[in-house]
């Protein structure tokens, strides 16, 4: 007869099967906060066995110059055989433990601890988010929204100063530092891009000329 499976994926194994540290133990996540909650540690006895017998026999035979791995080998066989269901049996074990820490919600069916549980309605918050919260949330994002308008349109009204047609190098072609648009190199001083024409008459300036040759005006 099949078994329904839960929490299929949100759990880690921590198990082992051989070794001093041979036992079960599970670990169980909530899908909305990713908390866990590990199931207590069950030993698996016949894992130690194996381990011991195998250390022993390897010790022994090595007084010898040889190797027990036949006999280690035999041992982690008879470990082995019965690891299987005794896993299985701890996993069902540790599912009804989990089962009383998570709660699976009847909307998105995913398992969420008690802090994620809307108790009220009977589902997770991420289907039923507490009024209280999403209304300071919402406020929050009311102030932050309305702010941002202001700025922008602060800088809406900065922006019509700027003058979008002159020329800008935003890297200095002598020593390559970041210019920020200035009209000389904040790294050398070299003076970076001038405008082609002129500010007061629109005449085309000459790349040497220092002022207009049209109207006399400074470049």
């Amino acid at each position: 007869m099949s078994t329904e499976i839960y929490f299929s994926n949100n759990y880690r194994d921590l198990c082992e099967q051989q070794g001093t540290g041979a036992g079960f133990q599970f670990e169980f996540s909530c899908n909305r906060c990713q908390d866990t909650w590990r199931s207590p540690f069950e030993p698996y006895t016949s894992g130690r066995v194996a381990g011991w017998v195998g250390r022993g026999v390897n010790a022994a035979w090595g007084l010898f110059g040889r190797t027990g791995s036949g006999v280690s080998n035999a041992a982690d066989g008879l470990a082995g055989a019965g690891y299987g269901s005794a896993r299985d049996a701890a996993f069902q074990r540790a599912i009804s433990n989990a089962q009383g820490h998570f709660n699976r919600c009847a909307r998105c069916t995913n398992y969420v601890c008690n802090r994620c549980w809307n108790a009220e309605q009977g589902i997770c918050l991420n289907c039923a988010p507490d009024t209280a919260a999403e209304a300071v949330a919402a406020r929050q994002r009311g102030l932050n929204d309305m702010a941002s308008e202001r700025a922008y349109a602060a800088g809406q009204q900065a922006g019509q100063r700027f003058d979008g047609q002159a020329a800008r190098q935003l890297v200095c072609p002598q020593c390559r530092a970041e210019t920020r648009g200035s009209a000389f190199c904040p790294g050398c001083g070299h003076q970076l891009a001038r405008p082609d024409t002129c500010g007061s008459c629109h005449a085309d300036l000459p790349a040497s000329a220092a002022f207009c040759p049209a109207c006399g005006t400074r470049r």
